[in-house]
């Protein structure tokens, strides 16, 4: 598939009817489709200045591929991972997250990894953290922002300072459709959310009043959270102007398990299964969870775990501006 191909196929008028009893082989070949053009039409429009479609196209096709998921059922779902759920962050990313950390302009940190070949963990610790920043977590139905939805989404803004307290901590539960009452809310094993949790809830997609609060929070201040890649993915795919407002430079994500990884150095001598630069994990190090604590798993509540993980590091590095 070309991008050509992906456009076209993006603007094909989706009816649901025509799929019912169709088989497994043909649903997966569909989400195939809708999942390669989804990578291509995202991928033109971050890296080209003036893309031929508007991002509304993209969001479009991702809200028919969960329709098409739905009819396939949540084994299917989760079966196998979608390429559109980044990995990690873009290294211009990690340059812009560095400057708002500590105030300067992206051009001065690139500058500095140039001259030195500065690692992650010389330029996370070359000068204090300071300033305000709005923290987020979600939770949701699938590792795919492409195949599944947002039941839950916590915020809240903190300054990085010894003694900060959170504001406008807010938690939001979003809704599913009425199938997931009979089938349950998928990854609750995880997430410990319930169908009684999200009755009666709006949609993520449909809450229009949330998204526009949401992206409102999301443009005042750099956000954080920990694998900021995820909750970037699954924005670029779910909250309405998030994308636009990325690609202009007004949203700056901070990945937190990035500068655990680069900080820590506790991190470098643990075995990957142990998961070292996991929330729970680097809570458990700095003592804000005691051994036998476990990360909740809900956006507000991990939200300010990863906050005040956060500050306790910066402070053991000496890196929280007096």
């Amino acid at each position: 598939m070309n991008l050509g191909d992906a456009i076209s196929h993006a603007s094909t008028i989706f009816m649901p009817e025509f799929l019912f009893g169709a088989d497994e082989d043909f649903l997966l070949g569909e989400r195939a489709a809708n999942e390669e053009a989804l990578h291509l039409l995202v991928e033109e429009y971050f890296t080209n200045p003036s893309p031929s479609f508007g991002f509304d196209l993209v969001q479009e096709l991702a809200d028919r591929n969960r329709s098409l998921c739905d009819m396939m059922g949540p084994e299917s779902v989760q079966a196998d991972r979608s390429r559109n759920l980044a990995g990690h962050l873009s290294d211009d990313d990690i340059l812009r997250g560095v400057a708002a950390l500590q105030h300067r302009k992206p051009e001065s940190v690139a500058k500095e990894v140039e001259g030195t070949n500065a690692t992650k963990g010389v330029l996370y610790g070359s000068k204090p953290a300071k300033g305000k920043f709005v923290g987020i977590d979600i939770e949701t139905t699938s590792t795919s922002p492409d195949r599944g939805y947002i039941v839950n989404v916590g915020w809240e803004i903190m300054e990085l300072a010894e003694g900060a307290e959170p504001t406008d901590a807010t938690s939001v539960f979003c809704g599913l459709p009425e199938q997931y009452e009979e089938t349950g809310v998928p990854l609750a094993e995880i997430h410990k959310i319930t169908w009684n949790d999200v009755s009666g809830k709006k949609p993520f997609r449909e809450d229009k009043e949330l998204q526009k609060a949401l992206l409102k929070v999301l443009k005042s201040h750099p956000f954080m959270a920990h694998n900021a890649a995820f909750e970037d993915s699954w924005l670029k795919l779910h909250l309405d102007g998030y994308a636009e407002a990325r690609k202009e430079g007004k949203i700056v994500p901070i990945d937190t398990r990035d500068i655990c990884r680069a900080l820590d150095p506790e991190v470098r001598f643990m075995s990957w299964e142990a998961k070292p630069a996991s929330l729970e994990a680097w809570a458990q190090r700095r003592g804000v969870l005691a051994a036998d604590e476990a990360e909740r798993h809900l956006g507000l509540d991990d939200t300010d775990l990863m906050f005040r993980t956060l500050i306790a590091e910066l402070k053991e590095r000496n890196l929280l501006k007096a």
